[in-house]
């Protein structure tokens, strides 16, 4: 257990050890299933499933929910925040990961495409691997992802898409005012990485950490 700025860390005492490994799959396969159980605690008390979905990457593997400044429930309403957790501007979800502890923090877009092409098993640009990723990471999908249509909140503070689409930030910039995300569309049944996002709207977020930070952290 590490304790962090009142942050709490729980991960299975093997976890390190086990990802020594020098067989990627292998440290893959052995570490995802010894943290299935783990979980890691925010500051307000939300505990969060932590999973090794990709490679060497760590992911919560349910949304942020950690009431932090320019971070919101869809239409104000908590019961809204309990079941898909908070809707973040792209600063605020750069902080609320950070805030979770040592290494914790916003995923890139190239992390994000590395998770759809692994669950999809096809080219990047194949519609056909966008289907099988969303299929995958969405709520009960085989992945254990689990990601929600929760929607998102506009530049005018208005809320749309609710069990229609689910935008996740990535850490990605566009450029100065814009980011990229990723975009569950239950529509088309499809998962697209898309740019232009002004960084004001407010998505979801999930936040990562790679595997060798565990082992950075016990020196």
């Amino acid at each position: 257990m590490i304790t962090r700025n009142g942050i709490i860390i729980v991960i299975l005492a093997t976890i390190a050890h086990s990802c020594k490994t020098t067989n990627p799959a292998h440290s893959g396969m052995t570490s995802s299933a010894k943290l299935n159980d783990s979980t890691l605690a925010d500051a307000d008390g939300n505990r969060y499933p932590v999973k090794l979905l990709s490679e060497d990457i760590l992911w919560m593997t349910s949304n942020l929910n950690m009431d932090i400044p320019h971070s919101y429930c869809y239409d104000g309403k908590k019961e809204n925040c309990e079941r898909y957790g908070r809707l973040y501007t792209w600063e605020s979800a750069r902080k609320g990961c950070s805030l979770l502890g040592h290494s914790w923090r916003l995923p890139t877009n190239d992390e994000w495409r590395a998770l759809t092409v692994f669950y999809g098993g096809a080219a990047a640009d194949s519609n056909g691997m966008r289907k099988k990723a969303y299929k995958a990471l969405l709520h009960a999908g085989d992945s254990k992802f689990n990601a929600v249509l929760g929607g998102g909140r506009d530049l005018g503070g208005q809320y749309a898409r609710l069990e229609a689409h689910g935008f996740y930030w990535t850490a990605t910039e566009n450029d100065s005012s814009t980011a990229w995300f990723c975009n569950f569309g239950k529509g088309s049944h499809a998962l697209y990485e898309q740019d232009g996002a002004e960084k004001a709207r407010a998505f979801s977020v999930r936040c990562v950490r790679r595997i060798d930070t565990l082992e950075q952290r016990k020196r």
